[in-house]
């Protein structure tokens, strides 16, 4: 088994090259999470913007929207924590020190609690729920203090029958997975 880091690395090649493939599935899984009674029953949802290699979330934010869902997208904070705080706008999105998108700080902002939050990662079990992420431990950090629903899309490139990273006790288990 590889360690993290030499997982992380090769399968980002993987993301890469498999980004068309990607892209085509996203729509397919976007359906799949409007479906959802988790979905339908939220009145906030997190996601975040996706990178070129992820499942598009442009769909979910647009849909949470004309649902009249409050979107939340995640924020980099001090000391290796994240906050979802309300989307903006994409015109008024700041990127982050890792690239991505987010809202401006706001203090008044801050403590938002979303009723689900739509994870990401690199690569999945949706037989177990496990995940890993690009390697910060931001979400893992924040998935252990939080009560509510979590769901993934998981498109083909990102589906593993089994883990093929250490899973570690701090790595929190997604509830739902979603796959094509």
């Amino acid at each position: 088994m590889q360690t993290k880091p030499e997982f992380r690395k090769a399968q980002l090649k993987r993301l890469t090259a498999a980004a068309p493939i990607t892209k085509q599935e996203s729509a397919g899984l976007i359906q799949q999470l409007l479906a959802l009674p988790q979905w339908q029953a939220s009145r906030t949802i997190a996601t975040t913007v996706s990178g070129p290699m992820e499942v598009d979330t442009t769909g979910i934010i647009q849909a949470a929207q004309e649902a009249g869902k409050t979107v939340l997208l995640p924020r980099v904070m001090p000391h290796r924590q994240m906050a979802f705080l309300k989307d903006p706008g994409a015109a008024h999105r700041i990127t982050s020190k890792f690239g991505i998108p987010e809202p401006p700080y706001e203090a008044t902002n801050v403590n938002q609690r979303p009723d689900l939050v739509v994870v990401p990662g690199i690569a999945f079990v949706p037989a177990t729920g496990a995940r890993i992420g690009f390697g910060a431990g931001y979400y893992d950090r924040f998935l252990a203090q939080y009560p509510g629903a979590t769901v993934t899309l998981v498109p083909s490139a990102m589906n593993f029958a089994a883990p093929a990273w250490p899973v570690e006790p701090f790595d929190v288990l997604i509830q739902t997975l979603l796959t094509v």
